[in-house]
């Protein structure tokens, strides 16, 4: 099978780590797949270092300019699929009018409607199929119109690293130059108001009345960077709360934690809390978006019905208390991403996908 996988996003978030999980998935099981990128994004980099192969644009009229390239990749190698990983992608792919040339997938991330325009329904028209990463998200695509033959669910996945040593956590540590008498908490994700990093920035203030040693590492930057700093000095933890802002090898946070909070507000889905389950941390997340799919309460993490300061303040000390309880979750959580959100089992989900797809394009 030749696919040409499409991501014009120029930061590195949860997308383009399943788009790279995806391509280089794809050419371990022996099929032709190649990624068009925007040149010198990290994905590009990534994908490259991986060994796939890469067709660049520029940053400046991206859409367009992967247009023309897409009409001549289309003409000079015969691919036979198309795969947007998001809407920029997709409108490329509208505007290379692909149509007849190639079947096209796309993935859908967000849970927000599709667009209403004509420009928006025609984009969206050109897709063979639309994957949802996850129920809340499927929902949001049919509700906005479209046939539920169109729509296939496949849930996003991680790989699941080996078992962390005490030697491995030792060093991940002194990076953050946390004691050992010290408990490390952990938030990764982009720094924008819906993912709630606010709220464990004040549920941490609060817990720390009973466990002065408890610290929060924020790894990831954006928007709301200036603001949590303010809030941060404003609640006087300045010593217990450490910004990482973008690590290029996040399991040097992961191997760190002794605990993982998510307080996004309805997050469609949160590879990092994927990931956070496969390195066997006990996690404490908001129950919306699609979070509760994968995670039970009480089972596989713990469920907070709302992002209250409160409330996590209160999941952050039983964590903390129970230290039993808590590795009894992550090593839970850990097997449930081993049965079900692996990288691999994504990556067979998308084939079936593929497969059917084409089989259905090359009848029309």
């Amino acid at each position: 099978m030749k696919v040409l996988y499409v991501d014009l996003e120029r930061e590195w978030r949860g997308g383009q780590s399943q788009a790279l999980l995806t391509v280089t998935g794809l050419r371990a099981c022996g099929h032709d797949a190649h990624l068009l990128a925007v040149g010198g994004s990290p994905l590009a980099r990534r994908a490259e270092a991986a060994g796939v192969p890469v067709h660049v644009v520029g940053t400046s009229a991206r859409r367009i300019v992967a247009a023309h390239l897409l009409r001549r990749l289309l003409a000079q190698q015969k691919f036979e699929l198309l795969h947007a990983n998001e809407p920029h992608a997709l409108t490329s792919i509208w505007l290379a009018g692909s149509h007849g040339k190639a079947a096209v997938v796309m993935s859908r991330r967000v849970a927000y409607p599709l667009g209403r325009s004509l420009v928006a329904r025609k984009r969206y028209e050109s897709a063979q199929r639309i994957i949802a990463i996850s129920r809340f998200v499927a929902k949001s695509v049919l509700d906005s119109g479209v046939l539920p033959e169109k729509v296939e669910i496949v849930y996003e996945g991680v790989e699941v690293p080996p078992a962390v040593t005490q030697e491995a956590r030792r060093l991940a540590r002194m990076r953050w130059r946390v004691g050992d008498s010290e408990q490390l908490l952990g938030c990764v994700g982009y720094l924008l108001p819906e993912k709630g990093q606010e709220f464990v920035v004040r549920a941490l203030a609060s817990a720390r009345a009973t466990f002065l040693g408890a610290r929060l590492l924020l790894a990831g930057d954006g928007p709301c960077r200036e603001k949590l700093e303010f809030l941060v000095r404003d609640q006087g933890l300045q010593d217990a709360v450490i910004f990482a802002g973008f690590i290029q090898e996040v399991s040097q946070a992961y191997a760190a934690l002794d605990a993982f909070l998510f307080p996004s507000l309805a997050e469609p889905l949160g590879t990092s809390l994927l990931a956070a389950m496969a390195w066997g941390l006990p996690v404490l997340a908001v129950a919306s978006g699609g979070v509760p799919e994968y995670v039970e309460d009480s089972e596989t993490g713990l469920l907070l019905a709302q992002p209250d300061p409160g409330l996590f303040s209160a999941g952050i000390l039983r964590l903390l208390s129970e230290p039993e309880f808590a590795k009894r979750l992550g090593g839970a959580a850990r097997n449930s991403i081993q049965r079900r959100f692996t990288a691999d089992r994504m990556v067979r989900n998308t084939l079936r996908v593929y497969e059917d797809v084409l089989k259905k394009y090359r009848k029309a």
